[in-house]
């Protein structure tokens, strides 16, 4: 399949939970020219899987065209193994019930079925220009002075504590 579309993601998180940020290159080739934008956001209290998910959503929602063929890069198994080997659809049918991220899997779910959507996994820290790339914006995203409040995470943690 030619992918009109490479989102590379990443998400970091310093303490888990804690200060954390996600990271998103996304690459398109139109003509033999290649297009390149950045897209990066910090959270005061969340976790690395959060922001590793929402980085896929955002690259996916930045989207403008339906039925896109893209292929999201990412170094998060927990990401791409979730969709490729289609644990999130079972998750879907039973409705979320007891699972981790559920506001964030519906909303990839959601965007997810928008487009033509591959996923690739990639070892981490491994010298891949994106995936480095992505790893610099999601840490400076997390380390800004002026984060977003990531209210459901927030929300959950405080019925937890609660």
């Amino acid at each position: 399949m030619n992918y009109e579309v490479h989102i590379y993601t990443d998400g970091a998180a310093k303490g888990n939970p804690g200060k954390g940020g996600y990271g998103v290159v996304m690459e398109t080739v139109v003509d033999g020219k290649t297009y390149r934008k950045e897209f990066f956001e910090g959270f005061r209290l969340t976790t690395n899987n959060r922001m590793e998910l929402l980085a896929v959503i955002v690259g996916l929602e930045k989207l403008k065209n339906p039925n896109t063929k893209v292929l999201v890069v990412s170094d998060s198994k927990y990401v791409v193994d979730s969709v490729v080997k289609k644990w999130v659809f079972g998750w879907e049918k039973k409705k979320f019930v007891d699972r981790k991220n559920a506001d964030l899997w519906k909303r990839l779910l959601i965007v997810y079925r928008k487009h033509q959507v591959d996923f690739k996994w990639i070892k981490g820290h491994n010298n891949h220009p994106q995936n480095e790339r992505c790893d610099e914006l999601a840490v400076m995203a997390s380390m800004q002075k002026v984060v977003s409040i990531d209210a459901f995470y927030e929300k959950v943690e405080e019925k937890l504590l609660g």
